[in-house]
């Protein structure tokens, strides 16, 4: 089910840096599903981390040497789009299919980045600091990973999607749709919440083993 709720975040300098944590968090939320279809640029650490996270290793068939390095799942979906530039200007895009089968891969997740960039400009609208060139950054990492955490639970609770809305059973002159949240339409609550409501409600995370 499509309900753009964010399950995680890293932070670092590098996509090297980060790609093993957030693939660990979203691990944590469904640890007995395999990795979501995956779509990044051309530097390709999601790649790596993957496989760290949730790659296998064979069994031993009895010939050979036993294999030693984990493998990826055949209903895995990952693709790169690597872009080339010149001078500044996009010069060509080239489209690499790191898991899966091509036209699968391509037509659930596009011969693009969209989706990520547009999250991105989601990101610097809601939270000043993630804006470029700007004098609010954060000058210590302990700020910004808490506006980024108030940032997510702000996008999750408290903010409507269009792309997610239903169409009402009973509709009016008044109303068609219903407006959901990504927590609402992950079924995780039933109404859209006030950022006071956000800020004074106690969430206790629910463990893997109990949320099954």
């Amino acid at each position: 089910m499509d309900s753009r709720l964010r399950v995680g975040h890293a932070i670092g300098k590098t996509e090297e840096e980060i790609a093993p944590d957030l693939m660990k968090q979203v691990k944590m939320h469904a640890p007995d599903e395999g990795p979501p279809a995956v779509s990044s640029d051309g530097k390709g650490a999601y790649r790596e981390a993957m496989l760290e996270t949730w790659g296998k290793v064979p069994e031993y068939g009895g010939r050979g040497a036993p294999p030693k390095l984990p493998q990826p799942g055949k209903d895995w979906q990952c693709l790169q789009v690597i872009k080339k530039r010149k001078g500044g200007k996009l010069e060509s895009v080239r489209i690499k299919i790191i898991y899966g089968d091509p036209e699968e891969v391509k037509a659930k997740l596009g011969c693009h980045t969209a989706y990520i960039e547009r999250t991105n400009l989601t990101s610097r609208t809601m939270n000043g600091r993630l804006v470029r060139k700007t004098l609010s950054f954060s000058k210590e990492l302990r700020s910004l990973e808490a506006s980024t955490t108030l940032e997510d639970a702000l996008y999750n609770f408290t903010r409507p999607v269009k792309t997610l809305r239903v169409e009402l059973t009973n509709p009016s002159k008044q109303a068609r749709w219903q407006q959901r949240t990504p927590a609402m339409a992950a079924g995780l609550t039933d109404h859209i919440w006030t950022v006071q409501e956000l800020l004074t409600k106690v969430l206790v995370p629910c463990p893997p083993t109990l949320n099954r």
